[in-house]
């Protein structure tokens, strides 16, 4: 009979496992990692002034911008068309900041208005790009063309 009282407080007796201090351990790295991460800013702060609706000054100097839905930076002057940037690889478009240092030269104490339209189909990595350049040149008056 004593056999058979032990065998069944064996079966009885089954193991548990108490996981709550698993629980905390977990919580406490949990937010050891978000405290101590850093989030990486992946474009850079775009300090923009939109316009308000009262259209551009006219000492300001406008450059007409446009980005095609295969990714070329094109410039409107005069009524003439050109084609800035073509390469959509070349994320850093040297030749679009040339030519924004030389409309800042031109401009002189007046500010550099950039206006810019973007094909519904081009990529907004090419869109950012383009953003980035004219913050990069300090080109804050930024106007956005719709499209008909």
């Amino acid at each position: 009979m004593a056999s058979s009282k032990s065998e069944q407080l064996l079966k009885d007796d089954k193991p548990m496992m108490d996981i709550s201090s698993l629980i905390d351990v977990c919580f406490l790295l949990l937010i050891f990692f978000l405290v101590t991460s850093t989030i990486l800013p992946t474009e850079r702060d775009l300090m923009l002034k939109l316009p308000d609706g009262r259209g551009v000054p006219s000492e300001d100097v406008v450059i007409n911008l446009s980005v095609d839905a295969q990714g070329q930076i094109k410039m409107k002057s005069g009524g003439v068309e050109e084609v800035i940037d073509s390469d959509s690889n070349n994320r850093n478009l040297p030749k679009l900041v040339d030519r924004l240092q030389l409309f800042k030269m031109a401009a002189g104490p007046n500010d550099v208005v950039a206006m810019i339209d973007v094909d519904d189909a081009a990529s907004q990595q090419r869109f950012i790009d383009v953003m980035n350049c004219l913050a990069g040149e300090e080109v804050t008056k930024v106007a956005f063309t719709a499209r008909d």
